[in-house]
């Protein structure tokens, strides 16, 4: 079986390197043959979360794109993250897309709502439909909750399959908490969501005067967190779980707002995987990944968030047992060991009857 991959970034970009990368080594020992072909390089990734994009490199991204899907016709099974061209219509993939080859298009998050919820009325009356075609057209939609189902099946998704954000559980491994010193409280993400911390400021404020606590944000840029008592660090792959693995508690602020509903919640799952507790806003899938009180707490204002993180902060048995059991959760419902055959059947599934046209 040969599967042309068509995402949105290399491995450096998060959405690419969960719902896709981190699939192939065990496809790939399945006997299942991939040429893996981001649209945007590494360099886009960079400067986008230095607040500066390469037009002439994703120019050239494009010209490419193309130009591989004349050959696409050579394969059995076209996988795509999300869409094949941002940005433009869906028409344009349509005419470049072969007949005859079938289609699967992921998801996990509300892409939709950046063309549907724009502020240009010439990119909604242009592009507000555009992902309710493409899922339409696709063979198979995977979807990471059900807040994207419900937009795949409403669009007239022909197949629908949820696949939740996963992790590892053998690169991912609880810590021995350690009881001395300060409790640290933790977030990981990107530049790009780390504006939502600001959602809590006075909490945060309040949780290092009060408690003593230290607060470390994997990821984000310092001018982020100007006049926060937050400590920032640097990402990388290579050292994210020893990262989490130093968290005493992990958090997941949100607004409750359409695209964010659309999140799969792949930080608690992080957290949890490495058996810490977790305090998140209760929106979207963060409600069904985290039972209140279980594996953590679901705040809704920033008094229960100080009353969340004081408890925890003052509990270390409470931590423990919270962090227990998000292990657990993980294990039986968000692991990798789990979802990769699943994912193997979805893909050998496909017949070559349709196409994304």
């Amino acid at each position: 079986m040969r599967v042309l991959l068509l995402t949105r970034y290399g491995r450096l970009g998060a959405s690419s390197r969960l719902r896709t990368y981190q699939y192939l080594p065990f496809l790939e020992a399945r006997g299942v043959q991939f040429f893996a072909a981001p649209l945007l390089q590494d360099d886009y990734v960079k400067g986008l979360y230095g607040g500066t994009v390469p037009i002439f490199s994703v120019l050239r991204s494009y010209l490419k794109r193309m130009v591989l899907l004349l050959r696409a016709q050579r394969f059995d099974v076209v996988w795509v993250e999300k869409e094949i061209f941002p940005w433009l219509p869906f028409w344009v993939e349509r005419a470049l897309c072969p007949n005859g080859v079938p289609v699967v298009v992921d998801y996990d998050d509300a892409i939709f709502h950046r063309y549907d919820r724009h502020k240009s009325s010439w990119v909604r009356a242009l592009l507000g439909k555009k992902i309710d075609a493409v899922m339409r057209r696709a063979d198979i939609v995977i979807v990471g909750n059900e807040y994207l189902g419900n937009r795949a099946r409403s669009a007239g998704a022909k197949r629908v399959e949820l696949l939740p954000t996963v992790v590892s559980v053998t690169r991912y491994t609880a810590a021995v908490a350690e009881l001395k010193g300060l409790v640290t409280i933790g977030w990981i993400g990107s530049p790009s969501t780390a504006h939502y911390l600001r959602l809590i400021a006075p909490v945060i404020q309040e949780i290092v005067a009060s408690r003593g606590a230290r607060v470390v944000a994997i990821g984000a840029n310092a001018e982020q967190l100007k006049g926060l008592p937050i400590e920032g660090k640097p990402w990388s792959e290579q050292s994210e779980v020893s990262a989490i693995q130093q968290f005493d508690i992990g958090i997941m602020p949100l607004p409750d707002e359409p695209f964010e509903r659309g999140k799969c919640g792949y930080k608690l799952i992080q957290y949890m995987a490495c058996g810490k507790p977790v305090v998140a806003s209760p929106v979207g899938v963060n409600r069904v990944i985290v039972h209140e009180g279980l594996e953590g707490f679901l705040p809704v204002d920033l008094s229960q968030w100080s009353d969340a993180l004081r408890e925890l902060c003052d509990d270390p048995s409470l931590r423990e047992r919270l962090g227990v059991a998000g292990r657990a959760r993980v294990e039986s419902e968000y692991s990798l060991q789990l979802t990769a055959p699943r994912l193997e059947v979805l893909l050998r599934s496909l017949a070559k009857t349709s196409c994304l046209a």
